[in-house]
């Protein structure tokens, strides 16, 4: 919608009546704004003007900043949050996280997004219904990059198997919206030119408990100066790209930033799910304690350990080419010793880029400076070096239980025996098991994503199909080639005859048949698809009587008959059983009376169906 520039037509201040009008448009649009939220959209004694375009678009301001809303038609039907409004409120939309970084380059192209773009699979797509405003966010990074609406209700994505477009964008950060507006800013220093990454201020913070603490004292006053985001630059050198997003104007961090960096996803009717973390402090931050000031020698040997442990864990060398930024923020620091401070500063090295150098010089990895991108790269690790083969990696530890809750805020107290283990599994079909034959695999078992990635990645050390003058770029024989396109290439075209390294995983487990495991105890079964959640609705009766429906506990090997005896005598109500017509084998529970929130407990409590896993419909409510 603002992929060029528009002609303005005019622009004027809004009366009193005009304002109230608008706060209460935008109250009846965004749901899930609290009265708060709308006040820093658009304070109560701001002066809002609106600039009217020629394209019928509609923009409002509040005391001659960035516009902060835009309207589609003029007419109040379609109104949107800029990007500007995004950051001061990111919570205001629900917004579906990207893969990863690299996904934002395609949406600040322009492009709209694709559900492969989405970081969630099947069983964990949030509901939602078709024509919704959603927004954008980067792992990373709690503020939004682009706004749109969904093109799919969650229904409709699961059918079509997420393929195809998710979201149409309609505006995004780097947009002649955001270009031409006047005082335009970025919110952090992870908003680049081209793409946006990880905030390393955010990251610095949770790396360095001081630093946490300095951040929040000086988060009153609302903005950071260009000189003080250098700073915090230099200490994750491997973002050293980030010069040139920086350079746009002075940062404003709005208010409740701290708040926002722990909001989830919101559907449509459904209640804010709170995660409370033990171990923290009052204001609900993490506390860490406990760790050791080292020298400038231990801080080496510290950093050289995780390099160590990041190089045996997490990194792959299908992964390679890999920024030395993501390397640092993803491998590294997710591998240091609980309690302990990497500070890159604080070693002998000081820049990351100069650490990475010094060990390329050693013969352990090998790396490369790409000098448009002013970033070293990981291109190699040497599997054979003595400090790689004598290193033993360690044993993680369990990560601390986090509670959680269902709508209400009571915490369900699961039991590790009643947990259900839901896992997206993958047959080969026709086109893949020549590859599985190939590499010795039995093709009739089922495997996960990764185990499959494996094996097309083993065919091709086996057969020796690495471009000899580009690592990252997989030649494709006969076999492979059929395996990933057979049947996709239209008759007269040319088949690939190479594949990115990055690529080939993910395309090897498309051409795989999906299927879902659920595992309770010793039983286990495996179907065909998607998992479909379970289903709870309450809807009203013969006047003012309601009932509540329950569908989809066969899914998670729960027994229907069983379950509706239990749910009688807990709720001292009548149930009934019945089968749903055209499906065999699945039934409906009917439960008299609205016991909405307390059916969804009861399933988390005593059957441990994740929460994520239970839809809940109240159609006893007025809209």
């Amino acid at each position: 919608m603002f992929k060029k520039a528009v002609e303005v037509k005019g622009s004027q201040r809004l009366s009193g009546a005009d304002r109230k009008k608008l706060r209460r448009n935008v109250r009846e649009k965004f749901a899930n704004a609290a009265e708060a939220d709308i006040d820093l959209l658009l304070p109560p004694k701001a002066e809002v003007s609106v600039t009217k375009l020629a394209n019928r678009v509609h923009l409002y301001s509040a005391d001659g900043g960035p516009p902060i809303l835009f309207d589609v038609d003029g007419r109040g039907n379609e109104i949107f949050p800029t990007v500007y409004g995004l950051w001061k409120v990111p919570n205001i939309l629900p917004a579906f996280m990207l893969k990863g970084a690299e996904v934002s380059r395609y949406v600040l192209g322009g492009a709209d997004l694709m559900f492969p773009g989405i970081d969630v699979h099947g069983q964990d797509l949030p509901m939602f219904a078709a024509g919704e405003p959603w927004s954008i966010l980067v792992p990373g990074n709690p503020f939004p990059i682009a706004v749109g609406t969904t093109l799919l209700s969650s229904a409709e994505a699961i059918k079509a198997h997420l393929r195809g477009k998710a979201l149409h964008v309609m505006h995004y950060y780097r947009d002649m919206l955001w270009e031409t507006a006047e005082g335009r800013y970025v919110p952090n220093a992870g908003f680049l030119k081209d793409m946006v990454v990880e905030d390393p201020a955010l990251m610095g913070a949770l790396l360095d408990p001081a630093a946490a603490i300095d951040s929040t004292a000086q988060g009153s006053e609302a903005s950071i100066s260009e000189e003080s985001c250098s700073n915090k630059m230099d200490e994750q050198e491997g973002i050293e790209g980030l010069q040139e997003g920086r350079a746009e104007s002075n940062v404003e961090v709005p208010a409740g930033i701290a708040s926002s960096v722990q909001e989830g996803f919101v559907g449509q009717g459904m209640e804010r799910i709170n995660l409370n973390v033990s171990g923290g402090n009052e204001d609900g931050e993490e506390e860490v304690s406990g760790a050791l000031v080292l020298t400038i020698e231990e801080m080496d040997a510290l950093l050289d350990k995780c390099l160590l442990e990041a190089l045996h864990v997490t990194v792959k060398d299908k992964d390679l080419p890999m920024p030395g930024s993501t390397l640092w923020l993803g491998h590294i620091l997710a591998c240091r010793p609980p309690g302990s401070v990497l500070d890159i500063k604080k070693s002998s090295h000081k820049k990351l880029s100069k650490w990475l150098q010094n060990k390329a010089s050693t013969g352990l990895i090998t790396a490369k400076e790409d000098k448009h991108r002013k970033e070293v790269f990981l291109t190699g690790v040497n599997r054979g070096h003595l400090d790689y083969q004598s290193y033993q990696p360690g044993k993680k530890s369990p990560l601390p239980e986090v509670a959680s809750a269902l709508p209400g805020g009571t915490v369900a107290a699961q039991s590790p025996s009643s947990e259900v283990e839901v896992g997206e599994v993958f047959r080969p079909t026709i086109h893949v098991i020549p590859v599985f034959e190939a590499v010795g695999v039995d093709p009739s078992k089922y495997y996960t994503a990764a185990e499959a990635t494996g094996v097309v990645n083993e065919y091709v050390e086996k057969h020796n199909l690495i471009k000899k003058s580009d690592g990252s770029v997989v030649i494709l024989d006969f076999t492979l080639c059929d395996a990933l396109y057979k049947g996709t290439v239209k008759k007269g075209s040319t088949y690939p005859s190479e594949i990115h390294r990055r690529d080939l995983g993910s395309s090897f487990v498309g051409r795989m048949q999906a299927h879902h495991r659920v595992s309770r105890g010793a039983e286990s079964v495996v179907r065909k698809g998607a998992l479909k959640s379970v289903q709870i609705m309450t809807e009203r009766r013969q006047g003012n009587k309601k009932v509540t429906r329950l569908t989809g506990i066969e899914s998670f090997l729960v027994d229907a008959d069983v379950l509706a005896t239990e749910l009688q005598k807990k709720f001292a109500c009548s149930t009934s059983v019945t089968e749903l017509p055209g499906k065999k084998g699945q039934s409906e529970v009917l439960v008299q009376g609205g016991v909405l929130e307390d059916l969804g407990k009861h399933l988390v409590q005593h059957y441990g169906i994740p929460k994520k896993h239970i839809e809940i419909l109240d159609k006893t409510k007025k809209v």
